[in-house]
C-alpha cells in the first residue's frame, strides 16, 4: 500500500491510496468538497469514519455523530488533533489506534 505521510508531499494523492486515506489526503491539503465526495458513496466502516471525522472538523456535529454510527466508532472525545493521529495510524498502518 501507499505511504500516506510520505504521499503528502506530492502535488496529487498516490493513486494506490485506499479511499479513506485518499479523502484524508484531499483534506490535508485543505479540499474539503474532493475529501467529502471520496468517502461519501463508500460504504465500508473506515470511510464512515474518516466521513464522520469531516463533518466534526466542520463543526457539523449532527452529521458527524450519524457518520461515527455508521462506522461503529465511539463519537470522538479526544482533540481534533488526537483523532486525525488515531484515524492516520490506524488506517496508514503508522502505529496503534
Amino acid at each position: 500500500m501507499a505511504d500516506f505521510r510520505t504521499s503528502l508531499s506530492a502535488s496529487t494523492p498516490d493513486r494506490a491510496l485506499p479511499p479513506p486515506l485518499a479523502a484524508l489526503w484531499w483534506a490535508a491539503k485543505g479540499n474539503w468538497d474532493q475529501a467529502h465526495k471520496i468517502v461519501q458513496d463508500e460504504s465500508d466502516a473506515n470511510s464512515a469514519w474518516v466521513h464522520a471525522y469531516l463533518h466534526r472538523v466542520e463543526g457539523d456535529l449532527g452529521n458527524a455523530g450519524y457518520w461515527y454510527r455508521q462506522a461503529g466508532q465511539p463519537a470522538a472525545k479526544d482533540s481534533l488533533e488526537a483523532e486525525w493521529a488515531r484515524i492516520t495510524a490506524a488506517l496508514g498502518g503508522g502505529g496503534a489506534a
